[in-house]
């Protein structure tokens, strides 16, 4: 047999199992990847407050802080997400531990 032929055995194999194996690997770190945390500010009601929601956290306690408005501590359900009706229109942030999530939304109305 000539190397050539010889190369083309063995390698064959392995490329193909290269091919087989990428798309698994990609898949178990986009499944590893945590979800990342959104905050946002809609629905400014007639009295001139607004829906606060926001999703992908880690359920548990978090900390709600303004530098304009009152805040404090509340829980994230189970499923990563809270909703809160009548807050002040405000800038928010939303802390769990060391990370931190600025509310989007806030028009300064």
């Amino acid at each position: 047999m000539s190397n050539r032929r010889i190369r083309l055995l063995v390698l064959t194999p392995l490329m193909a199992s290269a091919f087989i194996a990428a798309p698994a690997a990609l898949a178990g770190s986009a499944a590893a990847a945590a979800p990342t945390a959104t905050c946002s500010i809609s629905g400014v009601f007639d009295n001139g407050k607004v829906h606060l929601s926001g999703g992908g956290f880690t359920p548990g306690p978090a900390y709600l802080s303004s530098p304009t408005a009152a805040g404090g501590q509340f829980t994230i359900g189970a499923d990563g997400g809270f909703q809160m009706l009548n807050v002040e229109n405000a800038q928010y942030t939303v802390s769990q531990g060391n990370e931190r999530t600025e509310c989007s939304g806030f028009n300064g109305g």
